[in-house]
Parts: C-alpha cells; sequence; structure tokens
C-alpha cells in the first residue's frame, strides 16, 4: 500500500518541556485504585507481510514490556482484509492476549486508522483509557478527519503513542501530527521501540501518580532517548 497522496500534515515543533511539565504540576493526582487502560493497535494489512515475522517478535516484546509495567488492563485490537477490525476484550493476563497477537496474519486491504481512534473514543466514554499505542506503515485516508479525531482524543486526556514500521515521509508527517494533537508522542518503529514505549507508558504514569516534579526526575535519570520523546508529550 502506498501512503497518502494528500498534501502532507507539517508536523510541527516538539512541545517544550517547561510547558508540558507545568501543565503536568496541575494534573490531579490519580486516586482510584482502579488499573489503567491501554488500547495496543496494529496494522495487520499486506504492506507489512515482508517484514510481518520480525515485527511480530519486536510488537509482542513491546506487549510484553506494557505487562510488566503492572496495574493495567490491556486491550488488542486490528485491522486487516475487507473491512475486518477485530478487538479483544479487556483482560489483566498478558498471555493469553500475547497468544492471540501472536496468531494474527496480515490480509491485504486497506487502512483502518479512523476505526481504530473512533474505538478508542468509545471506550473512553464507557471508562476512561490512559493510552492508546498504534504501529502501522501506510495511510490511505482522510488526513484532516484523523487529526480531528486526534484531537478529540486529546480534549478528553487520550494520548495516542505512534510507532511507524518504515519511512515514507508522508504518513510520519501525518502520523507525528496525529501524536502531536492527541498529546502523545511519534517514534520509528525499530529494534529500540520496546525500551521506548516502556518508558513513555511509565512517564505517562509517573506524572498521574507523583506531577511535575515526579516526571522531571524520571526523564532527567532516563536521558537521551526518553527524554526526547517525554517532550513531545503535551
Amino acid at each position: 500500500m502506498s501512503g497518502d497522496r494528500k498534501t502532507p500534515v507539517k508536523a510541527g515543533n516538539h512541545t517544550d518541556v517547561a510547558a508540558f511539565l507545568a501543565k503536568v504540576a496541575q494534573t490531579p493526582v490519580k486516586t482510584s485504585g482502579k488499573r489503567g487502560r491501554l488500547l495496543f493497535a496494529m496494522d495487520a494489512t499486506a504492506s507489512r507481510e515482508p517484514t510481518w515475522d520480525a515485527a511480530m517478535e519486536l510488537q509482542a516484546q513491546m506487549f510484553s514490556e506494557t505487562a510488566s509495567l503492572g496495574g493495567l488492563s490491556v486491550q488488542l485490537c486490528y485491522y486487516r482484509g475487507f473491512r475486518e477490525f477485530h478487538h479483544s476484550s479487556w483482560c489483566d493476563d498478558a498471555g493469553t492476549l500475547l497468544r492471540e497477537m501472536t496468531g494474527v496474519m496480515c490480509l491485504g486491504g486497506q487502512t483502518q486508522i479512523s476505526r481504530v481512534l473512533s474505538h478508542a473514543l468509545e471506550e473512553n466514554r464507557r471508562e476512561p483509557v490512559q493510552a492508546l499505542v498504534f504501529i502501522g506503515d501506510a495511510l490511505e485516508e482522510d488526513a484532516d478527519a484523523l487529526c480531528e479525531k486526534a484531537g478529540k482524543l486529546g480534549l478528553v486526556n487520550v494520548p495516542v503513542f505512534i510507532f511507524q514500521e518504515g519511512t515514507d515521509p508522508t504518513v510520519r508527517s501525518i502520523f507525528s501530527r496525529i501524536a502531536k494533537l492527541s498529546g502523545g508522542a511519534f517514534a520509528p518503529f525499530d529494534k529500540r521501540s520496546a525500551a521506548q514505549l516502556k518508558s513513555l507508558l511509565s512517564a505517562v504514569a509517573v506524572f498521574a501518580a507523583g506531577g511535575r516534579r515526579a516526571l522531571e526526575d524520571f526523564s532527567q535519570r532516563a536521558g537521551g532517548e526518553v527524554l526526547r520523546l517525554t517532550r513531545q508529550l503535551k
């Protein structure tokens, strides 16, 4: 599949970390005691098939990293084929969902990122979702409509963490914009992605629980790529 042929949406500059930390300082600490909820979504269309076996190993590792954080309920969803869109039930057992994920096979079809974003909005209306992770390589949908939904996710505090397989510059531009509008972050999908995901989700958990100083300390200790990615959050 090719990237979207529309004029790319400019990604813009990363959010300044000082402004982010100032906003975090005003974020109430979560006290409900409920498990956090994470949506883990994948593009399983044919464009990913040539690298699917190798990518599945990394996706499984990323999935396992979310389980190691503790306190997370995870829902797996993916699209493929002719309008196929699947999602699991919410589950605290990472092993069960991992077996389901590693059984997914690619099928030719168009991207359905809009359905992923709509699904996240609907799930959040039922019960708050703390984050959406999406892994994909292509975009064949209207960029403006996707950005509108990303903005709606940002308004209800559901950040989107997007990992792009491949190097299509148009896809990168729009994926970056979706992440920014939602208050999330963008990164390439490579051997570092599992560690990046764990660090990003850890950062979300840190600022939700401890506010500005806790996040600042975490980012400074982690440094490097983690600090760069954390600066994308708004």
